[in-house]
């Protein structure tokens, strides 16, 4: 029996779960260099082979595999399949080549080890997935070098020996053409076949009196100098909840496992800025950790909020203040930057640092939020305002044609405007002047 390994294209891997989107994508030429073989060449246009700074090797290869099970939905039979794509990322773009639609050189075995003879009948569960007769063009500039391929996905191995032994890096000669002289064979493990029949989410569980939670909170204390260890914070939110989904009417555990949870503990202390040494870092008092679960059954995904609270820990809140938005604003980062679209409207509320930050000669104020830095500023003028010296009398305006009241502003008086210049159905522009959101304007050409 055939074993088909259906390899899509650039457009539909966009859809795959685990597939990226590649930044460069270029064709593959599948052609049957001997009889009955079939041998798949990835192109690439790089005139120097790419070396990742952390890596021990030369090139990246990333298989994207998404297995999904043979079920049934609503009355409609699904035959399982096992999609993807194959990446070599080097010179700091990804090349994705695409296998045939039918070929002979897809493989599966199962968690037992049985291998998998009818791929349209898979069953939900883990499988080791080979293919073979690999090659990769990585150009005439190239031509007679030897290279090593590796991956950062710890379950991709290699093979030149037809699939005899397999390692994680693999070093393979090219030719006059750049090409691979010899085929290889990649094998992916842990590839997980999803169940679509089951519409089942996850939910979490207090360990301790099994409630279901949608947050949680766990306590740990750092110890001397308040440092504390990701590890100690991993366990002690593993000890405390579980995370279960329902298949088959039976309830199967989903909570990741130590690794993971360490893994969103570093990303939860990046996001605050809290740098790690390995693996110790100096606590605050609390912290927030997104604990995240990918289902094993149907990859759906959840999270669980969990609040660190940390006894000897250090208070690392901000002191703030809430101001007064007086005119619309934008945020901007450390260099002045403007961070994307979203600005907060005049009158609202907004949490900023006690003092301003100059940057590049312009007042800001940092915005403060749960006692953190963002590192997201709002230029000082759209909350305290700019004084201004008046050059003529000047009247106060609601609208272009209607003053807001009888005053008049004295030639020499400073007046306080806040933001830029808005400009009236009469074309001409205003400033907006006390803080208070009534309807109280200045001319801009009186100052």
């Amino acid at each position: 029996m055939k074993k088909n390994l259906r390899i899509v294209s650039a457009a539909a891997a966009a859809l795959l779960a685990v597939a990226p989107v590649a930044a460069s994508a270029v064709s593959v030429n599948a052609a049957a260099t001997t009889t009955n073989t079939v041998y798949t060449v990835i192109n690439a246009d790089g005139t120097a082979i790419n070396t990742p700074a952390d890596a021990k090797y030369d090139v990246d290869v990333t298989p994207n595999l998404t297995a999904i099970a043979a079920s049934t939905v609503n009355g409609q039979t699904i035959n399982g399949s096992i999609t993807g794509n194959i990446t070599a990322s080097y010179n700091g773009q990804s090349y994705t080549g695409t296998l045939a639609s039918k070929n002979d050189n897809a493989a599966a075995t199962d968690s037992k080890g049985k291998t998998v003879t009818h791929f349209a009948k898979l069953a939900n569960g883990l499988y080791t997935v080979t293919v073979k007769g690999v090659s990769f063009n990585f150009g005439i500039a190239n031509a007679n070098k030897t290279i090593t391929l590796g991956s950062k996905n710890s379950n991709v191995k290699f093979s030149t020996d037809e699939g005899k032994s397999f390692a994680n890096t693999k070093e393979v000669k090219l030719n006059q053409d750049g090409t691979l002289k010899k085929p290889i064979s990649i094998q992916v493990s842990n590839v997980n076949a999803l169940d679509l029949s089951n519409a089942s989410g996850i939910n979490f569980y207090n360990a301790s009196n099994g409630s279901q939670v949608t947050k949680g909170s766990v306590n740990v204390t750092a110890g001397v100098n308040g440092r504390l260890n990701v590890s100690t914070v991993a366990s002690e939110i593993l000890k405390n909840f579980a995370a279960y989904q329902v298949s088959n009417g039976k309830a199967v555990s989903q909570m990741p496992d130590q690794k993971a949870v360490v893994a969103d503990v570093n990303a939860a202390l990046k996001a605050a800025n809290i740098p790690v040494d390995n693996g110790w870092f100096a606590a605050p008092t609390s912290f927030s950790v997104n604990v995240k679960v990918t289902s094993s059954i149907n990859g759906v995904d959840a999270t669980l909020p969990v609040t660190v609270n940390v006894a000897n820990g250090k208070d690392t809140t901000v002191p703030s203040q809430s101001k007064t938005i007086m005119h619309n604003a934008y945020f901007y980062d450390k260099n002045a930057k403007r961070v994307g679209t979203d600005k907060l409207t005049r009158y609202k509320s907004v949490t900023v640092a006690m003092n301003t930050t100059t940057i590049n000669g312009k007042a800001y104020y940092e915005v403060i939020e749960n006692g953190k830095a963002t590192g997201k500023f709002i230029n000082a003028d759209n909350i305290t305002g700019t004084k201004r010296t008046l050059k003529h009398n000047a009247y106060v305006y609601k609208t272009s044609k209607k003053r807001a009241n009888k005053v008049t502003l004295k030639k020499g008086t400073e007046v306080i405007t806040y933001g830029g210049t808005y400009t009236f159905k009469n074309g001409k522009q205003y400033y907006k002047i006390g803080d208070n959101t009534e309807k109280t304007y200045v001319k801009a050409s009186n100052f």
